[in-house]
């Protein structure tokens, strides 16, 4: 069958943009990706069409966690790594380890993260008390990780009021808004972009030591969640016509 000249040209130039806006897409980390918070972000995320790697302290574990979840969903792509090899690979690392094990791991991946973003999801919960708050000496766990690895990391806090329940359910429409706070505007934005991905409204929340707000937000949020008996308890931020646009 013959195709018009005219119409050739339309189909390549519709082939390269698809292509373009595909390759564009940062590839993302996510640390510690085998617990329910980090598989539901990189669920999303690999359904919208990031390249999304899921690291955990031993490469086996993630192997396993991604076989399965790639046999799971149709839709899915995932690959697999130790937390390091995942973070050296990727444009954006997600922290979402627990909060026990967040500096331990910081200290893991630290020479993987020169000049990049690290989106951490850290909140400082102290079992058995989870619902009650407890931030560490240095205020925020967020800001405390920025200290540490110096001004060569753009470090963002998001996604600590954000139910892991509903994240794991790709057909859940979620009812949430992300704070997302980071002292470079440029990464909060990017940060953004992977919130709406996932299917949420990113918030500009200001600097990275507002994050405290956050972080401790969560602790009320899961005391909501006992006293009320319901599975994900979440933040809308009101007054705002489109959210992502408010620094």
């Amino acid at each position: 069958m013959h195709v018009p000249a005219p119409l050739q040209c339309r189909q390549a130039r519709v082939v390269r943009l698809l292509s373009q806006v595909h390759t564009s897409l940062p590839s993302v980390a996510v640390v510690g990706g085998t617990g329910e918070q980090g598989r539901g972000l990189a669920l999303r995320w690999s359904a919208a069409g990031y390249d999304v790697t899921i690291g955990s302290r031993a490469s086996a574990r993630a192997r396993a966690e991604v076989e399965k979840l790639n046999r799971l969903h149709s839709n899915i792509s995932l690959s697999s790594d130790d937390n390091k090899g995942a973070a050296r690979g990727a444009d954006i690392i997600v922290l979402t380890v627990p909060f026990k094990f967040q500096l331990s791991t910081v200290e893991d991946i630290a020479t993987c993260l020169d000049g990049k973003i690290l989106v951490d999801v850290t909140v400082p919960l102290v079992p058995p008390k989870v619902a009650r708050v407890q931030l560490p000496e240095a205020g925020s766990a967020v800001v405390n990780v920025q200290r540490i690895l110096g001004e060569n990391v753009r470090v963002v806090s998001a996604f600590q009021n954000v139910s892991a329940h509903h994240l794991n359910d790709l057909d859940h429409k979620i009812k949430c808004d992300v704070l997302v706070c980071g002292d470079d505007v440029e990464a909060r934005q990017e940060t953004i972009k992977l919130v709406a991905a996932a299917g949420l409204r990113g918030i500009h929340g200001g600097p990275l030591v507002n994050s405290v707000a956050a972080e401790a937000l969560t602790s009320v949020l899961i005391g909501i969640n006992r006293r009320y008996k319901i599975p994900g308890a979440g933040i809308i931020i009101t007054g705002l016509s489109d959210g992502s646009e408010i620094e």
